[in-house]
């Protein structure tokens, strides 16, 4: 029970950040499954694309009524973005729940670094006023390279890839980043819907358990929305990127010794194999 009500709170954490931040809070989702609420990783993972891809969802339907949504980038990345999803949920049997949680940590530290930057007073940001440029085939080709690796990381670990989108479609796309943030939470909802796809059938899903934590997140997103007007963001965004660094390196220490003792006794086993033993 204890553990159940612990893994909701943190639910609420995670909606809060992607209310106050407009994200990095999804890449939490499969670390609280997994260390807190004592998920498989795989399992975790499933799990994890229904959180995201859910909470994702309201918040590009929320941005789409305020016209922040460029619908024909969403389609023409998401698209390239879904197929990399299910092909690589599907692929996900043949590698180890230990090693999809070290590409997970490595995620969750690249998204620290992107958080801690983006907060910098320094970095610049495109005037949200800019005209809205429409992609075009040399844009779209520079962007399809990004759709395939997001596509690759959300089948594969669970996690949105937002820290990788708007930066793209900002820099690649020429996209306003207002365009870009709510176009990125509608590729990212269709990026985990063809995820959980791949992985229906793979794994058993505890519905209850993520329908109460998608309702929490959620929660969590429309209240992070309204409280946005009384915190200072760059400060949210340095706090929460020590956070995410902590929360990675732990789940890759936890991780590299699994995988470096699985490799061990490998060696042990091979070397002690010799032709008389057979």
């Amino acid at each position: 029970m204890f553990v159940t009500v612990l893994g909701l709170g943190l639910a609420l954490v995670v909606g809060l950040s992607l209310g106050l931040l407009g994200g990095g809070g999804s890449v939490l989702t499969v670390p609280i499954f997994v260390y807190v609420m004592g998920f498989e990783a795989k399992q975790a993972i499933a799990m994890s694309l229904i959180v995201v891809g859910a909470a994702s969802l309201v918040g590009a339907v929320r941005h789409w009524h305020a016209g922040r949504v460029n619908l024909r980038v969403a389609v023409s990345f998401g698209l390239v973005a879904m197929a990399a999803s299910y092909g690589s949920a599907r692929l996900a049997k043949f590698v180890s729940g230990p090693t999809q949680l070290v590409l997970l940590a490595i995620v969750v530290c690249a998204a620290a670094i992107s958080m801690a930057r983006s907060a910098q007073p320094d970095v610049i940001q495109p005037p949200t006023s800019d005209p809205v440029i429409v992609i075009g085939p040399p844009s779209g080709l520079r962007l399809m390279p990004v759709a395939i690796g997001v596509g690759l990381l959300t089948g594969l670990v669970g996690v949105g890839g937002g820290f990788l989108i708007v930066p793209a479609l900002v820099l690649l796309g020429r996209v306003p980043i207002k365009l870009a943030i709510g176009t990125s939470l509608l590729v990212i909802a269709m990026n985990c819907a063809a995820g959980i796809v791949g992985y229906l059938g793979r794994v058993t899903m505890p519905w209850e358990t993520v329908g109460l934590f998608t309702a929490v997140a959620i929660t969590g997103l429309f209240a992070g929305s309204h409280l946005v007007g009384f915190v200072s963001p760059a400060s949210l965004r340095r706090g929460f990127a020590v956070l995410l660094m902590c929360v990675g390196t732990f789940v890759l220490v936890q991780n590299w010794r699994v995988l470096a003792g699985a490799a061990s006794s490998g060696y042990d086993r091979a070397s002690s194999w010799h032709p008389g033993k057979a």
